[in-house]
């Protein structure tokens, strides 16, 4: 059988049609056909494959893009675990593919064909879609939409952040603090606001050091902000609770619930 295989030079006709899959489980599904010798099972694929050739003739072919493979993080999911935002994107790709899947057959639905168990086993979940493209922006990022806590916690960051630019644009400008700069700039270390100071004048500035330059005749100082720079980091840790709840939430829906049948 083998022989015969390299002879009909399977390996390339299998490869031909793993090339033509959208995602790598049916890349790797593909390469693995094998022939087979159960006459009934053989024709009962044929039947499949010449309704899928009717049907994309009358209604073109349906788009499985996004489709990925999303067990593991369903699994995690049911058992209560929390989906990094990488892994909700996933789900909500998946889920967008199979909704356009279902979408698709909707369109023939009165065509009956020996393909019907298949699409049965479709279950899109709209809601669940839909809630997880509203959380996440990006796999580094929470929308403000997620939460109005969320979203009036980042307002106030960002007029805490405002509020601290402009105490430190005015220190820059100021007559006492000039001498002790080495450049009246304001800049970032580490996420923090930062002025430029005369090493030797690291006394005169009082604050917390987040860096030096490599001569060492500059260090760069985080000035003392006292309330405001308190509460813009007690803003962000809070930003970052709801960030990690809003996960769990959209974890602990029924995503199992959109994963086809076995």
């Amino acid at each position: 059988m083998l022989k015969d295989h390299k002879a009909l030079e399977l390996d390339k006709i299998l490869l031909q049609l793993a090339n033509e899959t959208t995602c790598p489980d049916a890349a790797e599904l593909a390469q693995k056909i094998e022939p087979d010798t159960d006459i009934r099972h053989v024709e009962r694929l044929l039947q499949e494959t010449d309704d899928a050739f009717v049907l994309m003739a009358k209604y073109g072919a349906p788009s499985f893009y996004g489709m990925t493979n999303v067990t593991n993080a369903l699994r995690r999911a049911e058992a209560g675990g929390v989906l990094n935002l990488a892994e909700l994107l996933s789900v909500a790709a998946t889920l967008r593919a199979i909704r356009s899947v279902s979408d698709w057959r909707k369109k023939s639905e009165s065509v009956k064909t020996a393909l019907d168990y298949r699409f049965e086993t479709l279950q899109p979940n709209k809601f669940i879609e839909d809630r997880i493209s509203m959380t996440v922006v990006s796999e580094e990022e929470v929308a403000d939409t997620a939460s109005v806590a969320l979203a009036a916690i980042r307002r106030k960051i960002r007029a805490a952040s405002l509020r601290v630019r402009e105490q430190l644009d005015k220190m820059i400008r100021s007559q006492t603090y000039q001498k002790y700069l080495q450049e009246a700039i304001v800049t970032q270390r580490g996420g923090r606001y930062v002025v430029p100071v005369k090493a030797e004048f690291r006394n005169e500035v009082k604050g917390l050091i987040h860096d030096s330059s490599g001569s060492g005749a500059t260090v760069f100082i985080e000035p003392i902000g006292g309330v405001v720079e308190h509460r813009w980091r007690q803003g962000w840790h809070t930003r970052s609770l709801i960030s990690s709840d809003l996960m769990s939430w959209v974890s602990a829906s029924p995503l199992s619930d959109c994963s086809p049948a076995p």
